[in-house]
């Protein structure tokens, strides 16, 4: 237990959890409705605010002074202004996170949160329970749901990027398959970073059709990867993608890519890894809006360790990034060792 948890009373932890939706519900509304667009560098008072985004101008004081209390705005006489964190929710911000609050906002994750007892009982995801094909399914029926799903993935990833190209040295590739990779932000940063690298996008056909390919060293290689061929590569990138599924779902993906893989070729798996010892708060909520939303879930370095063998990799090396995220990395063992008989 921290030290700021230990002189906490009990009761007071109990309380602070319990309402602790209520903020989060707060931010999540107020990033839906681009209230940070309306703020510059001066204070703006929420009567002025409310009107241009055709809401109640109480309710709003109400919910913004909510905000401040937590670092998202600061008051100032009868007005707000911008906090470093508040900024992050205009639209504009270079690493905005408004898109990630009001993913969080999509009725198919409040519903599946109000669900949750369905994956407290079955261990399947709640999201089943509103839509029977999964998260993801209910993303491919709603195109304006699954833009925003796309900005925040992309927006989660800018805010990682960094970290992971401190931590790892790519260069050393010649060619590099970011798997899953969205629009492309980590693949496009990795191809800056490693100069002599050509890259190639794998996504599926609705998300690579939408990227901006701004560079003649990155190509675009859509289809499925629980059904369709992947590139062949000397790198494989799968940040946050493992996650997203649950252990048999998880293996396909990895065999997919060993599969592909020429004979040596490394995988990197990214995302937040839960630890082997102690606690992490973090990361365990992203596993519950695992366990919620896709039926995925966070893993810990000895886990992901027996995927990558159950593919025919051989982990070889976990990397700390200055951020949340840890770099595992696997080698596609030469040649494709058999299997044991049972």
């Amino acid at each position: 237990m921290s030290h700021a948890m230990a002189a906490t009373p009990p009761h007071e932890i109990v309380f602070a959890l319990t309402n602790s939706l209520v903020p989060a519900r707060a931010l999540h509304l107020v990033a839906e409705l681009g209230i940070a667009d309306h703020i510059t560098d001066e204070p703006v008072a929420a009567a002025s605010l409310a009107p241009r985004c055709g809401v109640d101008p109480g309710a709003l004081d109400r919910l913004m002074r909510l905000l401040a209390a937590h670092g998202i705005f600061e008051v100032e006489g009868p007005g707000y202004r911008h906090t470093d964190a508040s900024r992050l929710l205009r639209s504009d911000h270079p690493m905005s996170m408004r898109a990630f609050a009001r993913l969080m906002n999509l009725s198919i994750c409040w519903a599946s949160f109000g669900a949750l007892d369905h994956s407290l009982r079955t261990g399947a995801p709640a999201a089943e329970v509103i839509e029977p094909n999964g998260f993801f399914a209910y993303l491919r029926a709603h195109p304006a749901a699954a833009q925003i799903f796309g900005e925040a993935m992309s927006a989660k990833a800018r805010a990682d990027i960094v970290t992971v190209l401190d931590a790892y040295d790519f260069r050393p590739f010649r060619t590099i398959a970011d798997i899953g990779g969205g629009r492309g932000h980590l693949l496009q940063a990795v191809l800056k970073a490693a100069p002599s690298a050509s890259g190639v996008l794998f996504d599926l056909p609705h998300v690579t059709d939408t990227v901006d390919i701004a560079s003649g060293r990155l190509r675009t290689y859509p289809g499925d990867f629980f059904a369709d061929p992947l590139p062949a590569a000397e790198a494989y990138l799968l940040m946050e993608v493992i996650h997203d599924w649950a252990d048999a779902e998880a293996t396909a993906v990895l065999q997919a890519v060993r599969r592909a893989a020429r004979p040596g070729a490394t995988v990197l798996i990214i995302e937040d890894v839960a630890p082997d010892v102690g606690a992490d708060p973090r990361a365990y909520a992203l596993d519950v809006i695992m366990l919620a939303l896709t039926g995925g879930r966070e893993r810990t370095v000895g886990q992901l360790s027996e995927l990558l063998r159950s593919a025919d990799f051989r982990p070889t090396a976990v990397l700390e990034t200055a951020g949340p995220m840890r770099i595992v990395e696997g080698i596609a063992v030469l040649p494709l060792e058999p299997k044991l008989s049972p």
